[in-house]
């Protein structure tokens, strides 16, 4: 490691939960943009029709593996395997990176996608689901930014005297509960209507 690199990584050491709202509030501020139509799609290249009709398909894949990972993540944490944790964790960040990536710039060129459904279920079922996946969501954010700045800035025998653990373990409950959510809203939109 160069020694500018030795100094950044100490620095987000010493300042983890700085490094970690500022992380956070960049991650958000271009989430938001895109979702309220902030950043105009016509800047974007357009994709051929097929490839946008994809995302949403390809996101639910993305979820389902998701669950997986960060459920197989917390399982090695609590086995003590730390190596096959770390793995799990980063293949789940890497997940949810490209799930956000897709699905925000599927938004930025078409919008938001409408409830096709009945306006009983909308109110009763489908917002009720999709604004707590969202909230979940954007409470992830920086939880996991967090979880990661601890483990990427300290060698393991260094984190257990971090929040990593506790943090890390509110994370992945609140990250699971969104990655279902967001499927259960992906088969109301998609499937059932």
């Amino acid at each position: 490691m160069t020694t500018d690199a030795t100094g950044v990584r100490a620095a987000a050491r010493e300042h983890a939960v700085a490094v970690s709202a500022l992380l956070s509030a960049v991650a958000l501020a271009l989430v938001f943009a895109v979702v309220l139509e902030l950043v105009p799609g016509g800047s974007l290249p357009r994709p051929p029709e097929a490839a946008l009709a994809a995302v949403p398909h390809v996101n639910a894949a993305l979820s389902l593996t998701a669950i997986v990972t960060i459920s197989l993540g917390v399982r090695f944490a609590r086995r003590a395997e730390y190596g096959r944790h770390r793995v799990a964790m980063l293949a789940s960040t890497v997940l949810f990176a490209a799930f956000l990536l897709l699905y925000l710039y599927r938004v930025a060129i078409l919008g938001p996608t409408e409830f096709p459904g009945p306006a009983t279920v909308e109110q009763l079922l489908y917002l009720p689901v999709l604004v707590i996946h969202v909230t979940l969501a954007v409470v992830c954010v920086p939880l996991v930014i967090y979880t990661l700045t601890l483990a990427a800035t300290r060698p393991l025998s260094d984190l257990f005297d971090t929040r990593h653990a506790r943090v890390g373990r509110i994370a992945a409950s609140l990250w699971l509960i969104s990655f279902t959510l967001g499927t259960v809203v992906y088969a109301l939109l998609y499937h059932l209507y």
